[in-house]
Formats: C-alpha cells, structure tokens, sequence
C-alpha cells in the first residue's frame, strides 16, 4: 500500500495517458458532502451503482467507500473514454489515485448506436433534457451497442494495490453516480464519444440520407406528381435539437437607466397624463430589472413560476413601489376597489409582505384542525408563562386585551403584526416565524 500519494503525481501520470486525447475529456469539480442522502436519482445512476456492487466481493470495501464519498473527500473527477480518474483521501491526509476502467464501444456499435438515434427523434431530444429514457437504453441494447455496465464491466486501478474494489474506487463510482444524475453524456463519454462529438456526427447523418437516398434511386423508383419541397418534420425537429447553444445571457446592469422626460412644450393628447406614463416607464424599467436579476441567479430554472397579479393587487403593488403622487395613489385606491382611506394600510401590508401580506390584511380566516393546533402551540412557546400577554382569539387574528395590538397567523405559517391607528387596524411590520417578535414589533420594541 502507498501512502501520501501527491496530487502533482496524478497530474503528471495524467498528462502522459491523456495524450492526444484532451478534447475527449472532461473535468469535474470536487462535489460537496452528501450527509443522509442517496447517491442516485435516476435510474440510469442507480444501474451504474448495481453494476458496482454486483462486481464487487467484498460489501465491507463499499460500506466504507459509501462513508469517504458522504464525507466529500473525493476530490476533482476527470471522465474520458474508457477512463474515471479522482485522487481520494482518508481522514488521516494519505491520498490515493484512483481510477475505473469501462470498456469503450468500437467504431461498429457506435454506428449502429447512431443510426438508431437517427431514426428516433425522440431519443436525440430526452439526451439534450439529461434524461435517458429506458427505450433509449433498450433500443441502443438492441442494436448491439451496450451503454450502461454490467456484473464485471467496472474494473478498478488504485494506487493502494487492492486487487478488487477498495474504499478509494467504491468512493469515486458513487460520487460519478451523482454526475450521472445531472448529466447522462457523463456515461456517452466514459463509453467513447463526448457531447459535441457525438452531436456533430447525429447531425451530420440527419443531414446526409434523405439527398443520398434520393440520387441513389433508381428512376422507376421514384413516384411521380407534383415536386415536394421542403426538409421532413421529424428531421427538422431532430435537427433543430442539436443546433448551437443559445447566446451568453447579458449581464445585470448596475443600476436603472435615465427615466425618460415627457415634460414637452407640446400639449399631450385628450386623456393622457405625462406624469403618470413617466411613473409607469419608471416601474416597467425597475420590474425588468428585477426579472433579469432573478433570471441570471442560481437555480432559478427550478424555481416555480410566480403567479401573475390581479389588476387591484398591481394597483397596490404600483402605489407600494413608485411612491406616486397624491392624485395618482387616489386613481390607484379606485383602481384597487378600496376606500381612500383604507388604501395606506393596503400599500402598507405590500411593502411588509407583497402578496401574501395583502392577503393578510383583507382575509379574515378561520383556522381549523392541524392548523390550528400548531398556531396555538407556538403561540404557548413564544412566552414565558408569567410572560405572556392575553389574548382573544377569533379565527386567524389574536388579539391584545386592551384592542391595541393584533397577530394574525398567515397561510404561510407566519405571524403578521398589526397595530390599532385612528379605529382601524394597520400593518406594523414584517412577518416573523416567533409570534413574540411579530409582537414586539407591533409594541414598537
């Protein structure tokens, strides 16, 4: 067994295998520790682990290589044809390079791995999802070319000379398991042809056989009537999945442009207020922003799609954020279907909460069951018993003995302060899971 083995070694040895084949790999970043998770999702990432612990004779070797890849000490993994790579280490600092070996497809089966992706349109596009649908896999097995590895097709190297799967190679399989997950051209890769090189060819043979084929038919072959024109649906929509990828997104302005000026010496038209297109462009320009910056942040492509306003929420939400003018927040108090003098609290709540505290304000909810029992149960843990203020409870709002101070639990499980201002109830400020800071809040602590 050796120990202590240097990173600037694997690099080296690296170097001298990868030779002429650098545009064939790929290198990921060390993945952080997966404490109480599984190492796969997917089932084509849960057929790569049974392929592992099929092979493997001793299940002790895969416990402990399962505990080195919760602990996030497999380091970067390099994937290239027939090839998985990481330097591991164990808790003492001695570090192993590790790899897999998977057999490659030949020049034969990948043939015939193409033309049946040719032919299924379908397949082209799961693998540009990341998705590997099990007909793919079926129908790649059907033309003779395997992708996912079998009882023995995993073959481990380590530099602990362990002549079987040891923890180093078990720990690395789970950890490619979790790129898998993200990323079925991974195992394409490991099986001989990289993404862009595996594009390129589907390409090139969706664009060859329908002109080939023609010359290629014999005259009394061909059916007559009027010349058809045109490229096939299914070859259009099979080509169009592999054109090039998008444009960079743009990057996020610092800050927003100049509001424009309508202050002219021409009068405007009959109905049309310059001061108020003036605040409209203003909002438009800051809303955009906003879109562009959430579009740009991390994740947001598995974020739900936020429900669309009704017109009197945006008459709300308009006042809320462009601070209008005197006669303008009155059109909005008309366009929002509230009396003027109820509309402040209305902005109010907005401002404290968008949505979900306007509907706070204006819904006055019985609480029933689960519901109920867990408001009432924070509610009790909030203050210490000599503590705790008196309440009256109706439906979702509790409320101060003296009427000056009002909670009310909202549908998403917070606690919204309300204070008593000139007879009517009115937002004191932002939700807070602890009902005792929603509270001190509304005192004004």
């Amino acid at each position: 067994m050796r120990d202590g083995y240097e990173a600037d070694d694997f690099a080296e040895r690296g170097e001298e295998r990868e030779e002429g084949v650098s545009a064939q790999e790929r290198t990921f970043a060390a993945l952080p520790p997966a404490p109480g998770r599984g190492f796969a999702a997917s089932w084509w990432g849960k057929a790569w682990l049974k392929a592992l612990e099929d092979t493997a004779l001793d299940g002790r070797q895969l416990k402990e290589g399962r505990r080195v890849a919760r602990e996030g000490r497999v380091g970067a993994v390099s994937v290239r044809p027939g090839r998985i790579t990481a330097v591991v280490s164990e808790r003492d600092g001695s570090t192993y390079r590790s790899d897999v070996l998977l057999q490659e497809l030949d020049e034969q089966e990948w043939d015939r791995f193409l033309d049946m992706a040719v032919e299924r349109a379908g397949h082209i596009a799961a693998l540009l999802d990341r998705e590997m649908p099990p007909h793919l896999v079926e129908d790649a097995a059907a033309a003779g070319a395997d992708l996912l590895p079998g009882i023995g097709d995993l073959e481990p190297e380590c530099t602990c000379e362990a002549w079987d799967h040891c923890p180093h190679t078990a720990a690395l399989c789970y950890q490619v398991a979790r790129l898998l997950d993200q990323d079925p051209f991974v195992l394409l890769l490991m099986r001989g042809r990289g993404e862009r090189r595996l594009l390129d060819e589907l390409q090139e043979r969706i664009a060859v056989p329908s002109g080939a084929q023609e010359d290629a038919a014999a005259p009394e072959e061909r059916t007559a009537g009027p010349e058809v024109t045109g490229v096939p649906a299914a070859q259009a929509y099979a080509t169009g999945g592999i054109l090039p990828a998008l444009p960079t997104p743009p990057e996020l302005p610092e800050a927003l442009g100049t509001a424009p000026s309508l202050d002219t010496e021409t009068d405007p038209e009959a109905g049309v207020d310059p001061t108020a297109l003036e605040m409209l462009a203003r909002d438009a320009a800051a809303r955009a922003h906003r879109l562009l910056a959430d579009a740009l942040a991390p994740g947001h492509e598995h974020r739900p799609v936020a429900e669309g306003l009704t017109v009197r929420q945006d008459a709300v939400r308009l006042a809320a954020d462009a601070h209008p003018e005197p006669w303008i927040m009155n059109r909005l108090a008309t366009g929002s279907g509230r009396p003027r003098a109820g509309f402040p609290a209305a902005v109010a709540a907005w401002r404290y909460g968008g949505a979900t505290a306007l509907s706070v304000l204006d819904e006055d909810r019985p609480l029933e069951g689960e519901v109920l029992a867990r408001a009432r149960t924070r509610l009790a843990e909030a203050w210490e018993e000599d503590e705790a203020p008196r309440l009256l409870a109706e439906h979702n709002r509790w409320t101060s003995v003296d009427g000056r101070i009002q909670l009310r639990y909202g549908p998403d499980g917070r606690w919204y302060p309300y204070r008593r201002e000139d007879g009517q109830w009115f937002p004191a400020g932002p939700a807070d899971e602890d009902p005792a800071a929603a509270w001190a809040e509304a005192e004004g602590i």
